[in-house]
């Protein structure tokens, strides 16, 4: 699979861009919008990710407002501004991922960090499992299920292609290998999949056994995902009922950081988790024969 990039990282990245390069030429929001022609509410919704798309000729007047001269600088804030625009293999799945689909933030993410409770983290999923876990859910008809089991599939593809895939760190607490989704044979299926991926060089899997007790990450699960460009900050992205949330904030991003890390330490080592997973499987086995 190709590197792609994100939109909304792209967008994101923009935005960041050219409220630095405001703030830089000693410009308020409003004066900027004033002295670019550009209605502040407009330069308001740039500056925030808020707007889809920068036209170029917007662009080029801000640009020109902040007194921005390199040709080098000024092509690079265009190309962003493309980028940004385009759509993503996700587009495809809008149905099934909503409007800020986590795939858009995946794609360019360098770290992937994954505390999941109820279930195995969607990266790491079977198609079967997968597809039981929809099954599990609302009534819905076996078309979208499978759509849905697609668009997982799809997702997991990042993690084997050959230009800088994401490490993956996940901490999978033991109830979600405990609960018998599918049936013992998915289930089975499910556990050496697990063992298999974990040998990849950017994967790490570890279990969050039912001994450690009380712990940090009690609250639910969670994804922390990192960038490799300075400009993208960390996000954590947490599933709801009815979608997923973004959570940008500096002061939150950092706790969510901060738990990952208490879950990370609580948890069995990958060698460990390991030898865990093939008990489980071990157990699976002679439980069902």
């Amino acid at each position: 699979m190709p590197r792609s990039h994100s939109p909304s990282v792209r967008r994101r990245r923009l935005s960041a861009q050219l409220r630095r390069h405001r703030e830089a030429a000693g410009l308020t929001l409003a004066e900027a919008a004033e002295l670019a022609g550009i209605p502040r509410a407009k330069l308001g919704r740039i500056e925030t990710c808020d707007s889809k798309t920068v036209k170029a000729a917007d662009l080029d007047t801000l640009l020109n407002a902040y007194q921005v001269t390199d040709p080098a600088e000024r092509s690079a804030l265009h190309q962003l501004a493309r980028e940004a625009g385009q759509k993503g293999w996700w587009w495809r799945y809008r149905d099934v991922f909503g409007a800020e689909p986590l795939p858009d933030f995946e794609a360019e993410a360098s770290q992937i960090r994954t505390y999941e409770v109820a279930v195995i983290p969607g990266l790491l999923q079977t198609p079967e499992y997968a597809e039981a876990i929809f099954r599990g859910g609302r009534l819905t008809t076996l078309d979208h299920i499978h759509r849905q089991v697609d668009a997982r599939m799809a997702r997991r593809e990042i993690l084997h292609r050959h230009d800088s895939p994401p490490r993956l760190w996940a901490v999978i607490d033991e109830a979600a290998l405990r609960r018998p989704i599918g049936g013992p044979e998915v289930m089975r299926s499910q556990i050496e999949y697990l063992l298999r991926i974990g040998q990849l060089p950017n994967i790490d899997i570890q279990v969050l056994p039912f001994s450690v007790g009380a712990h940090g990450g009690l609250n639910g699960a969670f994804t922390v995902l990192d960038f490799p460009e300075p400009l993208d900050p960390t996000i954590v992205y947490v599933d709801t009922v009815d979608a997923g949330v973004i959570e940008e904030r500096p002061e939150a991003v950092a706790a969510y950081v901060g738990t990952f890390s208490d879950v990370q330490g609580a948890a069995l080592s990958t060698v460990r988790s390991a030898h865990f997973l093939e008990g489980i499987e071990y157990e699976e086995h002679h439980e069902h024969t």
